[in-house]
């Protein structure tokens, strides 16, 4: 019998017993104090590899430079993207995970477009500025107890050399892989396939 302390995680306690000898094992939980119990038999297993993290996914958010710009979230590191009130771009936010990188795209300027990168901090974080009547967000049929609008924390990441023009987006990609390039599009976050992704990385 093997007890280990309980801030290893599973994979960690598992696959060492897995692969050094090949056996089954059965784990049972004991409380107070918490230890995981690994019981060993003879019963000859194959090994499992641990599971990959998932990737993070992309993400393009607008933001108006004279509002709020890549170079605030330069100065500030991290902020909360408030003050969506878009019920699409609101279920985008909260399909996010932290980790996931997003495109800064500036909006509302000439010429608009991308400016750099950002990640996810934070996720699931009701919007305070509904709650706030002083606030252009302000929603009074939002309450903290039933919040309406959610979003996360984003992280500044990098500047791009130079801005990658709206012009430039539609010149390489149609709508239909890059909805930022559809005319009309109001939009404010939107996902961004990884195919697509690489490729405006490679443009800055």
């Amino acid at each position: 019998m093997l007890l280990v302390r309980h801030r290893l995680t599973l994979t960690q306690i598992v696959a060492p017993v897995l692969g050094a000898a090949g056996n089954r094992v059965s784990i049972s939980f004991k409380q107070d104090p918490p230890f995981y119990k690994i019981m060993q038999t003879t019963d000859s297993v194959t090994p499992v590899a641990p599971l990959s993290p998932p990737p993070h996914r992309y993400w393009l958010m607008k933001s108006e430079p004279s509002v709020y710009g890549l170079a605030h979230l330069e100065r500030d590191g991290r902020t909360l993207w408030d003050g969506i009130r878009n019920y699409q771009a609101r279920n985008y936010l909260r399909q996010m995970q932290v980790g996931d990188l997003a495109f800064f795209y500036h909006s509302n300027v000439q010429p608009p477009g991308i400016v750099g990168l950002m990640q996810i901090a934070a996720i699931g974080i009701p919007d305070p500025t509904q709650f706030d009547a002083a606030s252009d967000y302000f929603d009074p049929k939002s309450t903290p107890g039933d919040p309406r609008w959610w979003t996360v924390e984003v992280a500044f990441v990098r500047a791009f050399d130079h801005l990658i023009s709206l012009d430039r987006l539609r010149q390489t990609f149609t709508p239909e892989t890059l909805a930022v390039t559809r005319r009309g599009n109001r939009l404010s976050v939107m996902p961004v396939d990884p195919e697509v992704a690489e490729q405006i990385l490679a443009l800055c």
